[in-house]
C-alpha cells in the first residue's frame, strides 16, 4: 500500500528537479532512519514539486517533503526535525493504522473505475480526486512522533531548540498575518498541545547540554538558494477556469464553477457535485485518429458520433464513448485527441451514464476550447524564485526589503525568515529573499 501511495504521491505532485537537493534530503534522512528501530524498511526520502507546506509519510518508509516547505525553514536542524517526526510516523506504524481506516486516494467519481487499463488510469484519477494521500493523524500518534523526531535528531547530534523554532514557524503560517491558510501539515498533523512547550520541556528533561551541537543554518540557506516558491506557472497555471500551459503553449477552459488541480501527468477539473470530471494528459505522438481508434477498439467501451474534424486549426479525432465499470455500472463521455507541435493530447470527459445530458454542452464547451496560445503576456509570465542575500550593513528586515524588493508580502516575508520586519539583523546575516525570473 505504501508503494502504490508513493507513487500516486510522485505522479499527482510530481518530484522538484533539482538532483542536488533530492541527494541532501536523502542524505540526512536515511541515517536516522537507518539508527531508528526499524532500520531495515526500504527507506526513502523524496522532495515533491509542491507549494504547499507539507510533508508526509507512507507505510513501509516512503516519506515525501514538498518544496514548499523547505522554504520556510531557516536550519539544517529544522529540516531534520521533520524528518525525523515523519520517520516516526513509520517506524511507530501510525500511516498502517490510518490508511487501514480510509481509502488510499479520496474523492471518488462515483462507479467510475472501468477494467480496461487506459481507463484504469482515469477511474484512479477520479478517485484521487483532486487530492493525494495526506493522512490524517491523532493527537496520541502526534506526540508520539513529536518523542521519536526528538529522539532520532538528537541521536544525530543536531540542536533541538531547531524543533520548537520549527513549530513556531508553522503555527505562524498557520495563523500569522498575512497567512495563507493552514499549512496541509498541520491539517493533517494535529497539535497534541503546546508543541514548543513540549519541545522545551523535553530538552530540559534530557538531562545533557545541547550547546554546540548542529544547527547549519548557513550551508542550508546556501542550498535552497533559487529554489521555486509558490506556484510555478511554467508548469501550467490557472486563470479563472482557463488552464494555460506558457511551455507547451497550450490552453483550453473547465467549466465554470468547478474545482481545478494541476497535477504533474494530468490536469483535472471536476464538478462541484464531484459526478463528472475533465482530465488532460499526454498522448505521446501518435496520429489522434490512430489513438481515438485504439481508445474506442478497448474491450467494454461501446463508441458513440465520431469526428476527425480539427479544433481550433489543430488536428484532431473525437468520439463520445460509453464504458462498462468494474462494479457494473456505466459511465459516459467524450475522448478526444488533439495534436499540437507533434504532440498528441488526450482530453476525456466522463459522468455516470444517466448524468450524460446534464454535463454534454460542458464536455463539448471544453474540448472545443483547446487552441494555442499566442498571447506573450500569458506564454512569458515568470517563476517565483527564492534567493538568499547576506546584510552588508547591520539592518531591520523592512530596511532590508525596502532596499532589495521581494514580490511577496512584508508579512509573508517575515514568515519565511522567521524574524520579526523590525528586529535588527547584524551584519552577514543571511535573509532569504523572493524575485521574478
Amino acid at each position: 500500500m505504501g508503494l502504490e501511495g508513493a507513487q500516486a504521491a510522485a505522479a499527482q505532485m510530481g518530484i522538484y528537479g533539482d538532483s542536488g537537493i533530492q541527494r541532501y534530503v536523502s542524505s540526512l534522512g536515511m541515517p536516522m532512519a537507518k539508527a531508528s528501530e526499524r532500520p531495515d524498511l526500504p527507506w526513502t526520502f523524496t522532495v515533491v514539486d509542491d507549494p504547499i507546506v507539507n510533508a508526509f509519510a507512507l507505510p513501509g518508509g516512503p516519506i515525501f517533503i514538498s518544496r514548499g516547505i523547505l522554504t520556510y525553514m531557516n536550519s539544517e536542524a529544522q529540516l531534520v526535525s521533520v524528518l525525523g517526526h515523519e520517520i516516526g510516523h513509520v517506524t511507530a506504524k501510525h500511516s498502517v493504522s490510518q490508511i487501514s481506516k480510509q481509502q488510499i486516494l479520496s474523492i471518488g467519481l462515483v462507479g467510475a473505475m472501468v477494467v480496461r487499463p487506459e481507463l484504469q488510469q482515469f477511474g484512479g484519477l477520479a478517485q484521487q480526486g483532486l487530492g493525494v494521500l495526506f493522512l490524517k493523524y491523532g493527537r496520541d500518534d502526534e506526540t508520539q512522533a513529536d518523542d521519536l523526531g526528538f529522539r532520532y535528531m538528537t541521536r544525530a547530534n543536531y540542536n533541538p531548540s531547531e524543533m520548537a523554532a520549527m513549530f513556531t514557524t508553522l503555527q505562524r503560517v498557520s495563523g500569522g498575518e498575512g497567512s495563507r491558510g493552514t499549512p496541509e501539515w498541520l491539517s493533517t498533523h494535529p497539535d497534541p498541545g503546546n508543541r514548543v512547550a513540549r519541545t522545551n520541556e523535553r530538552i530540559a528533561a534530557a538531562g545533557r547540554s545541547f550547546t554546540g551541537t548542529k544547527v547549519e543554518r548557513e550551508g542550508f540557506l546556501r542550498r535552497i538558494d533559487g529554489m521555486v516558491f509558490g506556484e510555478d506557472p511554467r508548469n501550467g497555471y490557472f486563470q479563472q477556469a482557463t488552464f494555460i500551459q506558457p511551455t507547451m503553449k497550450i490552453r483550453f477552459d473547465f467549466p465554470s464553477g468547478w474545482r481545478l488541480q494541476n497535477g504533474a501527468e494530468q490536469v483535472v477539473g471536476q464538478s462541484a457535485q464531484g459526478d463528472a470530471q475533465i482530465a488532460l494528459s499526454l498522448a505521446g505522438t501518435v496520429a489522434p485518429q490512430a489513438a481515438l481508434s485504439r481508445f474506442l477498439q478497448q474491450q467494454g467501451v461501446t463508441a458513440g458520433q465520431a469526428s476527425t474534424s480539427p479544433i481550433n486549426g489543430n488536428p484532431a479525432a473525437t468520439s463520445q464513448f460509453v464504458a462498462q465499470s468494474q462494479d457494473g455500472s456505466q459511465i459516459a463521455g467524450y475522448i478526444a485527441y488533439i495534436q499540437q507541435d507533434g504532440t498528441t493530447y488526450q482530453l476525456i470527459a466522463m459522468t455516470p451514464r444517466a448524468q450524460i445530458n446534464a454535463y454534454d454542452a460542458a464536455f463539448r464547451g471544453t474540448i472545443g476550447s483547446f487552441q494555442r496560445v499566442t498571447d506573450p503576456r500569458q506564454l512569458n509570465v515568470k517563476t517565483q524564485r527564492l534567493r538568499i542575500v547576506a546584510l552588508r550593513s547591520a539592518m531591520s528586515l523592512t530596511q532590508f526589503n525596502q532596499q532589495s524588493p521581494s514580490v511577496i508580502p512584508m508579512d509573508q516575508l517575515a514568515l519565511i525568515n522567521a524574524v520579526t520586519p523590525t528586529e535588527t539583523l547584524p551584519a552577514g546575516t543571511l535573509v532569504k529573499r523572493i524575485v521574478l525570473e
